[in-house]
């Protein structure tokens, strides 16, 4: 897998470096109202004209309006993308306007602000950590793992591993567990709430729309566009953590800034495709420092030689990292699983 060293820059940060990061990246934590609000309009605007467009559609041709759910998805990511910040308390200065926001945010995209934000703060402490897999990331076994498992449980694995599996039921599955607590988080009266107003937010919108137009029109209209952008976010979300040099280390030996730098890569998209999805592609230094807004995560990628040191994917390579399936810890890296035949099963 091409790495930053491939093309040409210095080598990675060592740790002794890495301890400088809240310095360097410190300087762009400033959220803009402005910046912000602009971002909001050249988001929902064009999402909710795209919907009419392709409900005025639906009388003259459904591969029409098949095809605007392209471009919607791309702005019901966007819209994602504004919800995660909210959650990191990044995309405004003001914590109540992240909270008002990601909650409507939230509604647009079907997923419930309050409950997702606990959620993904754990993702945040533990990528990269063996012994805390299992919150908000996609599951990963190592070598030893998958071979000490029982036949059904290798090929229920394999199973969850499979593309179609993680990029088209993985969406659908996720409309309702994003509505269910991560396990062992303890839920707060305030989420519980939250939880339930949103999900009530949800129904309501739905229920109103299909009131207006019918729930086929609802059904024909917005449902190819939550697919298509869940399916987007999924590939997103596993291109930027499962590629063959990550980084998974046990957690005595875990570190937060490595796992960030060395766990989460670069996926170097067309300059529309990273507009069109908040630069989330810059993932290493959303993972270094989460208060960053998305809309000066370019800046500070450019202007920071040590986040230049990492692990950079184009499209066409990134497509090479569905075939990885395990992370081999005798050779520090993800692997497929033609890599086991030379291997056998352990005890379990």
């Amino acid at each position: 897998m091409p790495t930053s060293a491939a093309i040409g820059v210095p080598t990675a940060p060592t740790a002794s470096a890495l301890r400088s990061w809240q310095s360097a990246t410190a300087p762009y934590r400033a959220s803009s109202t402005a910046r912000a609000a602009v971002q909001l309009l050249t988001t929902l605007l064009p999402l909710g004209a795209l919907i009419a467009l392709m409900y005025a559609m639906l009388d003259v041709s459904y591969w029409v309006t098949l095809a605007l759910a392209v471009p919607a998805a791309g702005f019901l990511v966007r819209t994602f993308i504004i919800m995660h910040d909210c959650g990191h308390g990044s995309f405004v200065p003001s914590r109540r306007a992240n909270e008002v926001i990601g909650f409507l945010t939230g509604a647009i995209t079907l997923t419930p602000f309050a409950q997702w934000r606990r959620d993904h703060a754990l993702h945040h402490a533990s990528s990269g950590d063996l012994d805390r897999r299992g919150h908000g990331d996609v599951l990963t076994l190592t070598v030893d793992e998958y071979l000490a498992r029982s036949r059904w449980g290798r090929l229920k694995y394999r199973l969850y591993r499979h593309p179609i599996t993680l990029f088209v039921l993985g969406p659908i599955f996720l409309l309702f567990v994003r509505h269910l607590p991560a396990a062992g988080i303890a839920r707060t009266r305030k989420t519980t709430l939250e939880l339930h107003a949103t999900s009530a937010a949800i129904v309501a919108i739905m229920l109103a729309l299909m009131l207006a137009v019918g729930w086929k029109a609802v059904l024909l209209v917005y449902g190819p566009i939550v697919l298509i952008a869940g399916a987007t976010g999924n590939w997103l979300f596993y291109v930027q953590h499962q590629f063959e040099d990550a980084y998974w280390q046990p957690h005595a030996g875990w570190d937060y800034a490595e796992a960030a730098i060395r766990g989460a890569s670069y996926y170097r998209l067309p300059r529309v495709l990273e507009w069109m999805t908040g630069r989330i592609g810059l993932h290493h230094v959303h993972h270094l420092d989460p208060k960053i807004p998305n809309y000066r995560l370019r800046r500070c990628h450019d202007e920071n030689g040590m986040l230049q040191t990492v692990t950079v994917l184009t499209v066409r390579e990134s497509i090479r990292t569905a075939s990885l399936k395990l992370w081999d810890a005798e050779q520090g890296r993800m692997v497929g699983f033609r890599a086991l035949r030379s291997r056998r099963p352990v005890a379990r």
